[in-house]
């Protein structure tokens, strides 16, 4: 019998998460970033190996909100939680052990689902000083070095429902590649703009032309001051041109076509403050 079902990857900012999501879909789908707080709507990655189909999806971190934006992202890491059949929990082997997820997510109840502690950044933690871990819901990995993931395929996939699958085995995303084009500007921005920039940043898709050829995207870059305006577009538009670059080569890899970017940069005064501005920007409470 067939097994498929929802399995949220859970846990603290910049635990791994969408890391290993990438490392397990084998396609760079999510934003990576060693700045935390990077993943702001979850991004969901389809795998169905054998007689298994995971849906997997990458939540935003379990912060403790500071302004709107904050609560939209920790409403949408406890929807990810209520709504899965299994929950990988994630958090660095280097910081073991976890404390308890309901500890971390500040529920009142424990989740109705199975939770199966995934403890990542093994590569950081030499096999000798690795402390011992429960075989029956701990597993280790390291999704820079593709290390344990069979093991948690197989941890997880015991776990899944029995029924038939909800996708094609064949794909691999279930959101639209307009959303994705506006993800990769956004982790270009995080790549190349320094400190606190970067979470002043939200992308738009204005246009998206997939029939043309190149593909043609138009997108907007909306920061939060008028005096970020300059630092995004740079000396002679250097920088808002290497953003552009960035963005592209990451598009056209998930494409597998040559791609038109064209990049404009607007100020939206304190759009993460505003609920008005965040349903705008698709950042829905």
């Amino acid at each position: 019998m067939p097994r498929c079902g929802t399995v949220a990857l859970a846990g603290r900012p910049n635990v791994g998460k969408s890391t290993l999501l990438n490392a397990l879909i084998g396609e760079h789908l999510a934003i990576v970033s060693p700045k935390p707080q990077s993943t702001r709507l979850p991004v969901v990655g389809l795998l169905t190996r054998g007689d298994a189909q995971f849906i997997f999806t990458d939540s935003p971190g379990l912060l403790v909100p500071e302004y709107p934006l904050h609560h939209v992202m920790r409403a949408a890491a406890l929807r990810a939680i209520a709504d899965a059949d299994v929950i990988a929990y994630l958090h660095p082997l280097p910081e073991h052990p976890a404390p308890h997820l309901q500890e971390v997510a500040r529920l009142e109840h424990r989740p109705r689902a199975p939770i199966v502690t995934v403890y990542t950044k093994a590569d950081l933690v030499t096999p000798s000083d690795r402390p011992t871990v429960r075989p029956s819901d701990e597993v280790v990995v390291s999704a820079v070095a593709k290390e344990g993931l069979d093991n948690l395929l197989d941890a997880l996939g015991g776990r899944l429902p029995e029924g038939p699958f909800h996708y094609d085995p064949d794909e691999m995303a279930t959101q639209p590649l307009r959303f994705f084009a506006a993800e990769f500007v956004r982790e270009a921005a995080f790549e190349l703009l320094h400190e606190e920039l970067p979470y002043s940043v939200a992308v738009e898709i204005d246009e998206f032309r997939e029939g043309a050829t190149p593909v043609y995207i138009r997108a907007i870059v909306y920061i939060e001051r008028e005096s970020q305006k300059g630092i995004v577009i740079g000396e002679g538009g250097r920088t808002i041109k290497a953003l552009g670059q960035a963005a592209r080569t990451k598009i056209e890899t998930l494409l597998g076509q040559h791609v038109f970017l064209e990049l404009h940069v607007k100020v939206l005064p304190k759009w993460r403050r505003h609920e008005a501005s965040l349903k705008r920007l698709g950042y829905a409470s």
